[in-house]
């Protein structure tokens, strides 16, 4: 399995490490403009495998080094600063995508190419890069909410004092300012949220659930207050959809990818299986009315947001 990862600055090279940590790729390329840092990262990285995996690592200055990849994860394109939202880089990295996805496009088999996107606005660029690309909607995956559950799971975990791996609870939406949190369908070691809290008799009245909802969308802004960015989170997420694409492991994930036609299209996140082939099929969630209004007020704003490309 050969994957190329194009943009190698702190959220590429944080992917390239969880990459080659699976233990699932043979071979990575890495593409940035700037080629002293992509060989500074492949260098890196290379030495880094003498004790891990064994990976060939290579760092490429051309679009024609990537041919035969089976993968290719865009990572290019400005971070947010200190103070900025994610639709601040919009016009930004939409013009670094229309860049690279025909560049891309040029070098790899369209017949079976997926393509992971991870650049902000992640959902407008999901569209953007779908449409240049030409390729199935369900081969051109955001990561989406996936790392917004994880804060989500990991603050439940903590409050609760249980294992992450036995809360079930999803974000959805957007990956941003919107996105939406699904209460109505948490559940914590098989029983629904409410039924768990009056057994464990650990109440969760509506303004602890507003605390939660408030961390989970200003996680990023926290930690790009206190790093700078964020890559640790998103590396692992890129991972984890990588590892369940070459599985095939069909697992439900909160992923990005666009659905319906036309002006009604939209990339938001939902839950879905996800495999060998990328996106195989869509689940709509159990939401409460309010949960409902907020998915599809979300959803407005991500194709409002597509219609402002200039």
């Amino acid at each position: 399995m050969k994957i190329a990862i194009i943009g190698v600055g702190t959220v590429g090279s944080a992917v390239a490490t969880a990459v080659k940590n699976t233990g699932f790729v043979h071979e990575i390329v890495l593409y940035d403009r700037d080629g002293l840092r992509a060989r500074a990262a492949a260098d890196d990285l290379g030495h880094a495998v003498c004790f891990g995996f064994d990976v060939k690592i290579t760092a490429v200055s051309n679009y024609r080094a990537i041919r035969g990849s089976d993968i290719v994860i865009i990572a290019a394109g400005a971070n947010q600063r200190p103070g900025e939202t994610r639709m601040d880089l919009l016009n930004k990295n939409a013009s670094t995508i229309a860049d690279i996805v025909p560049r891309v496009m040029a070098n790899v088999d369209a017949k079976s190419v997926k393509i992971i996107v991870l650049t902000n606005p992640l959902d407008v660029m999901v569209m953007l890069t779908q449409k240049l690309s030409k390729l199935p909607a369900g081969r051109v995956i955001g990561t989406g909410t996936m790392l917004d559950s994880a804060r989500l799971r990991t603050i439940l975990s903590r409050q609760f004092g249980v294992s992450t791996q036995s809360i079930n609870a999803d974000v959805v939406g957007e990956h941003g300012d919107s996105s939406v949190i699904d209460w109505t369908s948490v559940s914590v070691g098989g029983l629904a949220l409410d039924d768990f809290c009056k057994q464990m008799k650990m109440p969760m009245p509506q303004t602890t659930r507003n605390t939660i909802e408030h961390r989970v969308r200003n996680a990023a802004y926290d930690i790009i207050r206190g790093r700078g960015a964020t890559w640790d989170g998103i590396g692992s997420a890129a991972a984890d959809l990588l590892r369940c694409i070459i599985n095939d492991e069909r697992r439900i994930l909160t992923v990005s990818t666009v659905s319906g036609a036309g002006a009604d299209s939209v990339a938001v996140s939902l839950p879905r299986i996800v495999g060998a082939s990328g996106v195989i099929a869509t689940l709509r969630p159990k939401l409460s009315a309010s949960e409902s209004s907020g998915l599809r007020r979300s959803m407005k704003i991500v194709r409002k947001n597509y219609d402002a490309i200039k």
